[in-house]
């Protein structure tokens, strides 16, 4: 069985942060990891080398393919800041529409700037994301590093 690629590092969070070259972006990305930490409580550690994550939990597929996943995270990518919230999105699908401007992907959201979207929307999906995650892997869930 393939290994996963995404593990938590010891990359810093602030540099990968800062090294965000389009101010605007920079600036979404350190309000994104602001809220994260405040729905989470948790700190935020990178996951590889471009997902800045939040928490973490332990699944394991009826195929037998397990690991290590952040709870919530994002990245600044190229195009649109994707993201994360697979293990819990499914709960608030109905919040989508009153989110404003985005993209759906498989447990994936993609924003081009948070000035698009309703925050506290956007907050209210978050927290829906950590409760699903914990709710489907109770056993399995760990609190990240503190604040």
């Amino acid at each position: 069985m393939a290994e996963a690629k995404t593990k938590p590092s010891t990359q810093s969070v602030a540099a990968y942060l800062d090294a965000i070259e389009d101010e605007t972006r920079r600036k979404d990305c350190k309000q994104l990891a602001a809220l994260m930490k405040r729905v989470t409580g948790c700190a935020p550690k990178m996951w590889g080398t471009a997902i800045v994550g939040f928490d973490q939990y332990h699944y394991k597929y009826a195929s037998g393919h397990e690991g290590d996943s952040c709870i919530v995270g994002f990245s600044a990518r190229k195009g649109p800041i994707s993201i994360y919230m697979a293990a819990g999105c499914d709960a608030d699908l109905a919040l989508l529409p009153q989110l404003g401007k985005h993209k759906m992907g498989k447990g994936c959201l993609y924003v081009n700037k948070l000035a698009d979207v309703n925050l506290p929307v956007l907050e209210k999906m978050l927290v829906g994301a950590v409760a699903g995650t914990k709710k489907r892997y109770p056993a399995n869930t760990t609190k990240g590093t503190k604040p």
